[in-house]
């Protein structure tokens, strides 16, 4: 199954660890370097302190148009030029969960505006939703972003603007990992 990710923390991997900050709740362990693996890591490989297990799938929230747009204008991931990445595990509470999925629909984009506030940033952040709570992982989404280091003021003003909305007030538990790419 090749929609399967495996992010793991240790001592080697492409993407050095510049920092990991808890933003609501517990972090991470510290760690050197984040391996992504396109595949399940049954195991906590050895120099590793974790493996956060994921896989893509859908869109889950968005309507055909907004599809149409994101796809027009999101950039691939392993762009040369993107240098930065940010790892952001989230997990939603259970009032998050106990909406039905319109609910949660309108909370993300008539509220909260997610994916048109995203779309402001492309081309210049690429991004991969990967979901975890099916899994019984410790969060329920994991956020990859790259970018080239000259979009990194946008991308912070980009996650400013999303923890202000009021889809974040369901968020229980987020974590921060930055990385830059070596080589």
């Amino acid at each position: 199954m090749d929609n399967r990710y495996s992010f793991v923390g240790g001592d080697l991997g492409a993407w050095r660890v510049t920092e990991i900050r808890a933003i609501i709740g517990d972090g991470l362990a510290a760690v050197d370097r984040v391996d992504v693996i396109n595949q399940a890591v049954t195991e906590v490989p050895p120099n590793s302190r974790w493996v956060l297990q994921s896989f893509t799938s859908n869109i889950r929230y968005a309507r055909r148009d907004e599809i149409t747009k994101l796809r027009a204008v999101q950039p691939s991931l392993n762009r040369s030029e993107a240098a930065i990445a940010v790892l952001i595990p989230i997990k939603k509470n259970a009032r998050w969960w106990a909406m039905a999925q319109d609910e949660r629909r309108a909370i993300f984009e008539e509220q909260s505006h997610h994916t048109a506030m995203g779309l402001e940033y492309l081309p210049q952040v690429a991004r991969q939703l990967h979901h975890c709570r099916d899994l019984a992982e410790p969060f329920d989404f994991l956020t990859w972003f790259e970018f080239a280091p000259e979009h990194t003021q946008g991308f912070d003003h980009l996650l400013r603007r999303l923890r202000d909305s009021p889809e974040w007030g369901y968020v229980e538990r987020e974590v921060e990992v930055r990385l830059e790419r070596e080589g």
